[in-house]
């Protein structure tokens, strides 16, 4: 083989190894959520797949060259079946109940173990025949082999993240691994070596196997690289479903009726009531996390001189609201300005696009209330739950600052941003609503430099909720996610 065949294949695997690791990073995310333990997760069991195929490689490169580069296609073979069938070995073991920490750990290892250690058996060889292609020039043949892994890594992760995830999602991202490895496969043979039938009967296999994974469908209705999102239909309520978590909902209202009615989660009527009790008749409130835009389509229809800001990370989520919730994408529609097509030029709602962090480290304007409602797969981004964060919100908040999570009771996440917000505010309420089977409840809190009265009739299941003292989470050491 030609020394520049050879470091393409050695450039290509590290690319389909590399997009493999991102892609798995957001398949976890619908079934375990996306947290600091995730993704070390599954770094750890991808560098230990690649570190085991590596070692493995090595001595399958000290066998005669016929017998070694016959394993490296049957190891690219199966490397295409297994990288293909991830998402469904995800879910297969998912639905065996494994949950929790040790659950995901668990899964983890079994959809991306193998398909780890296997694209990485060639690479010893590959980097032996390298080497013994130019006599004499050893020490640049190796520098070019390590080279070409490195920028392989670079552009797997660069097509993961701004090609394939986005534009084609997460399933297509794995069987396009496959195909790749089959064609890699296809090229490992000698130039005199004989026809294989049963090489090839196995590379077909193979083939149907990484066409058929694409027959499954997505594993959403839409998908970005960001979220994975299902709209959902009961009845007179429409939801909106991302990462496998109900994000929001808004119910079909008569002609007349008061538009709080159409708030069908009861975490957003607690909010609700303490903005509408909070607040006065023109407030600018800002709000981080767009989600269904149910909070600001309910300001803005009950409050005629309000405006509102909604920071979305997602031009996903804004896009399926506006096409599949209708009161909120009526409002996105009548008064929607900033990021989004067709802007209302003098609209009441002021959409922007971008992480929630970078907005409030860069905005220069002032808010009289504002609602930190954003979630990563179930979970708030630990970086908008540090006391950096919410001391820049106290600079820019007149008013109330309006918080909502979802954690144990006196959980770590609650009691960590409890001590936040009792560092910086005088005044602090909480309050938890029902716990669900799985342990969680949202734990909603709200603090102002003014004394906040209670809800005289808060919705059910709604209540006073005491927290634990806890260490204040900051950017240096701050929360990790659920264990």
């Amino acid at each position: 083989m030609r020394f520049s065949t050879l470091i393409a294949l050695i450039c290509v695997l590290s690319a389909v190894g590399l997009t493999y690791e991102i892609a798995a990073g957001r398949v976890l995310a619908p079934f375990f959520g996306t947290s600091l333990l995730t993704w070390t997760a599954v770094i750890a069991v991808v560098l230990a797949g690649f570190s085991v195929g590596s070692a493995w490689g090595g001595l399958l490169a000290e066998r005669p060259r016929p017998e070694a580069l016959a394993h490296a296609r049957r190891a690219l073979i199966w490397t295409a079946v297994l990288a293909a069938l991830s998402p469904t070995l995800l879910a297969l073991v998912y639905a065996l109940g494994l949950r929790g920490t040790s659950g995901m750990l668990l899964s983890v290892v079994v959809a991306f173990f193998p398909a780890s250690v296997l694209v990485t058996v060639p690479s010893p060889l590959l980097a032996k025949l390298a080497v013994e292609a130019r006599p004499g020039r050893e020490g640049s043949s190796l520098g070019l082999v390590l080279a070409a892994g490195s920028l392989g890594a670079i552009v797997g992760a660069i097509v993961a993240g701004f090609v394939t995830l986005p534009l084609v999602g997460s399933s297509a991202t794995f069987a396009g691994c496959g195909a790749v490895a089959l064609i890699c496969a296809a090229l490992l043979r000698a130039p005199d070596a004989r026809p294989d039938l049963g090489a090839r009967a196995a590379m077909l296999t193979a083939a149907v196997v990484v066409a058929a994974s694409l027959l499954t469908g997505p594993l959403c209705r839409f998908e970005s690289g960001l979220s994975c999102i299902d709209v959902v239909r009961r009845g007179a309520t429409v939801s909106l479903v991302s990462d496998r978590t109900q994000q929001a909902a808004e119910r079909d209202l008569a002609p007349g009726a008061d538009p709080a009615e159409a708030l069908t989660l009861e975490y957003t009527r607690w909010l609700w009531q303490r903005m509408a009790q909070d607040l006065g008749a023109a407030p600018s409130v800002l709000f981080i996390g767009g989600g269904g835009y149910s909070l600001p389509t309910t300001l803005l229809a009950t409050r005629p001189a309000a405006t509102a800001t909604a920071v979305e990370i997602d031009p996903l989520i804004t896009e399926v609201v506006r096409d599949h919730l209708p009161r909120a994408g009526a409002m996105i529609d009548a008064e929607g300005r900033g990021d989004i097509a067709r802007p209302a030029l003098d609209g009441r709602l002021r959409v922007v696009h971008e992480d929630g962090r970078v907005f409030l480290n860069e905005t220069d304007r002032r808010f009289d209330a504002a609602v930190i409602d954003a979630f990563s797969s179930g979970s708030v981004p630990a970086y908008l739950a540090t006391l950096e964060t919410y001391t820049r919100l106290r600079d820019i908040v007149n008013g109330p600052v309006y918080v909502n999570l979802i954690d144990r009771p006196n959980g770590d996440l609650a009691r960590g941003v409890h001590a936040i917000l009792t560092q910086i505010f005088p005044h602090v309420r909480a309050a938890q609503g029902p716990v669900s089977g799985r342990g969680l409840a949202n734990i909603l809190l709200a603090a102002s430099r003014t004394p906040l009265e209670g809800l005289d009739a808060p919705p059910e299941g709604y209540g006073p909720v005491t927290l634990s003292d806890a260490r204040a989470f900051t950017d240096d050491r701050g929360w990790v996610g659920h264990r």
